[in-house]
């Protein structure tokens, strides 16, 4: 989609989806030289969003409550695993695979995600143990590809960060 096309979206709908944001600021990053009119089309854009014309939507407005209680249980068994054995599990691999078979528990506030942090360990608990016991068991089972790509490359930084985030979250509860 052109900067041009995403301005005219954007126009049309009132709203800057963090999806046209993020190509927005491909084509931009993309090392290739925009020409006339994708310039004259983000300077529209920029004085549209100045002038409250459109609106850019928060990149999250709602949380899956549901990410949250399966990567708490997904650390809890790979520590037990880790036990056992010198392999490390891809934790984001496993937890992929329990939320593909788990309903999702979205919520918009405060009070919406401690609901349904109580209605997932009150009627899913077993569920979510369940369905990671079988994820780990699985990511073994499977031949390991040996160019994979995943999504985002993990740092330890990172990992350090989502973990004190989670920790965060948890000891609100």
């Amino acid at each position: 989609m052109s900067i041009q096309e995403i301005f005219a979206k954007a126009i049309q709908d009132g709203y800057l989806t963090p999806a046209m944001e993020a190509e927005v600021g491909r084509l931009c990053e993309s090392g290739v030289d925009l020409d006339q009119g994708e310039y004259e089309a983000l300077d529209l854009l920029m004085a549209a969003l100045l002038a409250g014309d459109v609106v850019a939507m928060p990149h999250k407005q709602f949380i899956n409550v549901m990410e949250e209680m399966v990567l708490t249980e997904v650390v809890s068994q790979v520590s037990k695993y880790q036990k056992t054995t010198e392999k490390q599990p891809d934790i984001a691999d496993i937890a992929a695979y329990a939320l593909n078979r788990l309903p999702p528990l979205y919520a918009t506030s405060e009070e919406g995600a401690e609901y349904q942090r109580q209605r997932a360990s009150e009627e899913l608990e077993f569920l979510i143990q369940q369905q990671v016991k079988e994820g780990l068991g699985r990511y073994f089972d499977r031949p390991q590809i040996a160019d994979r790509k995943p999504l985002e490359p993990l740092v330890k930084q990172d990992l350090i960060s989502q973990m004190a985030l989670l920790l965060e979250a948890l000891a609100q509860d």
